[in-house]
């Protein structure tokens, strides 16, 4: 579980900082124009494609903050002692030894809550 705790900080910690220049970055803290100094836009397509940069960085901003959450039960998880267990399958009522998460799957995404057959299936149903 070390292996996992230890990729899920560092994960954690990348995250963090790229929700702080990110929200930074589309609130209009350290943004330059070139040349007049001015932070607004001149032109109404500069104000679109501003506009347009602000909109995609906070829905990655509001992306990267769910998967802090996710991070976080991840290693909550772990100090419980049920990482790397499907929630899926315990609910369907099978035994944790039965429920496992395969390691390739936690190493692809270490904060997964269930296997792969259980996501899939999950993913139909949206």
């Amino acid at each position: 579980m070390m292996e996992f705790k230890t990729l899920l900080t560092a994960m954690r910690a990348r995250l963090r900082g790229d929700v702080r220049q990110l929200t930074s970055e589309a609130l209009g803290s350290g943004r330059e124009d070139m040349g007049n100094g001015s932070k607004s836009p001149t032109h109404m397509a500069e104000l679109g494609s501003d506009t347009f940069e602000q909109d995609f960085a906070l829905s990655l901003v509001e992306n990267d903050q769910e998967t802090l959450k996710a991070i976080d039960v991840a290693l909550q998880r772990i100090d419980e002692g049920t990482y790397g267990t499907c929630e899926k399958c315990q609910e369907d009522g099978k035994t944790p030894a039965r429920s496992i998460i395969r390691k390739t799957r936690l190493r692809a995404i270490p904060f997964a809550r269930n296997c792969i057959d259980c996501e899939s299936k999950l993913e139909q149903f949206h």
